[in-house]
């Protein structure tokens, strides 16, 4: 079984919905945890924001916070995962803002990637610094490490 199999099992097992808010993976999580049929039992939707204007649109993202933090931040991870819940009726929300590549800067290097995850009223967030792997490796880097917040999630924290 796969990480994401698991993840929609024990999904279904609790009746929760899943819903996701990515800038950086650019939908991967939501098409890892869609890939597998009969994901629609438990995947409610899925936020693409890669601008800063989607994530104020689409989650509801304060554009203070974003002036204050800027958009690879744990506060904009902490924004967006709850802004996704608030917007779905998913009841579990993670979300994924990072520094994919190529580039970066000496205070938001490349493989930056900040992740939030809400869940029973509680928004959690956590940044990684997966280093300068390149994009693609960054993103299924982020992909892997989203997938296994939502998995330890159910399995552990709910």
């Amino acid at each position: 079984m796969s990480l994401a199999s698991d993840i929609l099992d024990r999904a279904r097992q609790m009746n929760v919905m899943i819903t996701t808010a990515e800038s950086c993976t650019g939908g991967l999580i939501a098409a890892a945890l869609t890939d597998i049929p009969g994901s629609s039992a438990v995947f409610e939707r899925g936020f693409v924001t890669y601008t800063n204007e989607a994530k104020q649109e689409m989650l509801g993202v304060a554009l203070e916070t974003l002036d204050s933090f800027g958009a690879v931040s744990e506060e904009i991870a902490r924004e967006m995962a709850a802004g996704a819940l608030a917007q779905s009726k998913a009841q579990i929300a993670l979300s994924v803002t990072g520094i994919a590549g190529p580039g970066g800067s000496d205070f938001k290097p490349e493989g930056r990637v900040c992740f939030g995850l809400s869940m029973n009223g509680t928004t959690t967030s956590e940044t990684i610094e997966f280093g300068p792997l390149g994009r693609e490796n960054v993103r299924n880097a982020a992909r892997d490490h989203g997938l296994s917040l939502i998995y330890n999630q159910l399995f552990h924290n709910a």
